[in-house]
């Protein structure tokens, strides 16, 4: 038995994209997130690039549990690539369980993947060596989390996407208590969003955003046309919110952008 705990990058080191990452411990495996990369300029006729997941494929039957941070595409768009593969649950938070549904049912996997609900705040083991803790962060997404893993050699404390937002458009900043007591209980290793990590400074508040709407609203004469992703809710409600208040129609098109929303007024 090899007893060393190995963590593995697939994707997202050094790249904006392609986020995944196996840690591995005995014969057991998580994965964390599977998103895919947007192709460049010159790629014609690519539409997207997903990470390079050779390294499981001869150890598919090790893989235990697949933890999903959020719902942005460059965390989940390789899900319907990978879990033609995989053969575990993939636990992730209500939202981002509701956009991974709308993902399946499109590639024909529902019926075949089992999406288990999850908590920031939670506690669960999954194989025999990892448990799990969710734990919230600030993103532009609602209903992110990081996860802190403990193994049978220390703590894994991965952060998934985040900033340290006290004003986020949610209301629900990061769970900086969470983080102390990982700090206090001992970490053996962070792996940490670094996305912008070479700029000086702070990153804005979604609040900023927030006030820039109501001026725009507020002030535009005719009609309004905001483009986002189609996983941004946050930026979709925000505009819902003012136009709302400004006594605007809102108009939603693009298949994705309907599906999701519609989504996530279930929820």
């Amino acid at each position: 038995m090899n007893n060393k705990l190995r963590i593995v990058p697939l994707g997202g080191c050094g790249e904006i994209g392609k986020n995944m990452t196996a840690i591995e411990y005995e014969d057991e495996i998580v994965v964390v997130d599977a998103g895919i990369m947007f192709p460049q300029n010159d790629m014609l006729g690519v539409d997207a690039i997903i990470p390079d997941y050779q390294y499981l494929m001869d150890k598919l039957d090790k893989v235990v549990a697949v933890l999903i941070t959020h719902g942005h595409e460059d965390h989940v768009g390789a899900l319907p690539h990978v879990m033609r593969d995989i053969d575990a649950p993939i636990y992730a938070t209500p939202l981002t369980i509701g956009l991974i549904d709308v993902k399946m049912r499109r590639a024909g996997l529902k019926k075949e993947i089992e999406l288990v609900t999850i908590e920031a705040g939670d506690t669960f083991t999954v194989g025999q060596h990892f448990t799990i803790e969710p734990f919230h962060v600030a993103h532009s997404i609602p209903d992110c989390v990081g996860f802190g893993i403990t193994t049978p050699a220390g703590l894994v404390v991965h952060t998934g996407d985040y900033k340290f937002d006290h004003t986020p458009a949610d209301g629900w900043p990061p769970d900086f208590a969470k983080l102390a007591e990982f700090s206090q209980r001992g970490v053996l290793c962070l792996l940490a969003d670094s996305t912008n990590a070479d700029r000086p400074g702070w990153t804005k508040s979604e609040k900023e955003i927030e006030v820039a709407f109501d001026k725009m609203f507020s002030d535009a004469p005719g009609r309004i046309i905001v483009a986002s992703f189609a996983s941004l809710i946050s930026r979709i409600q925000l505009v819902a919110d003012t136009a709302e208040k400004y006594g605007r129609y809102l108009a939603i098109t693009g298949r994705s952008m309907r599906d999701n929303t519609k989504m996530a007024m279930e929820l």
